[in-house]
């Protein structure tokens, strides 16, 4: 897939379609962009699950923060991360070793790495990258 541009209705599928978000590279800290998507996705109804090995065992937003996306107990759809473009190979190695494996990899704005994407998706997983769920929502999905 051509990941400089993307229809609406692929992204607004996703948004409408996925429940459990892990945000890999959240942070407790209420001025960094991952704590505010977060928030934002728990507002929309999502259950949101952090992943940052600093705070494990810690809370981030009133939940429980797990080191790695392999700690995390449950199945997951989509994996939004927050890590330099430089660690999404690593977190699509992470993502594919889930057993059930998510359906989406979004990665923020300014994060990319079409090799890994490539992976990701030859495994048959959605990827969005360079884009925030938290502007895309808004604009493909209403305010509700």
């Amino acid at each position: 897939m051509n990941h400089d541009r993307y229809e609406d209705g692929y992204v607004a599928d996703i948004l409408k379609t996925v429940k459990t978000v892990a945000v890999v590279g959240a942070s407790p800290n209420p001025s960094r962009p991952s704590h505010g998507v977060m928030g934002f996705l728990l507002s929309k109804g999502y259950h949101v699950i952090p992943v940052n090995p600093g705070q494990a065992g810690k809370t981030i937003l009133g939940r429980t923060v797990y080191g790695r996306l392999a700690d995390i107990p449950e199945p997951v759809d989509m994996i939004d991360v927050f890590r330099a473009s430089e660690y999404v190979d690593a977190v699509i190695d992470d993502a594919l070793a889930l057993d059930p494996s998510p359906k989406v990899i979004w990665t923020q704005l300014g994060v990319r790495d079409d090799a890994a994407a490539g992976r990701a998706e030859a495994a048959g997983l959605k990827v969005v990258q360079d884009r925030c769920p938290a502007i895309e929502y808004p604009r493909l999905i209403g305010r509700r």
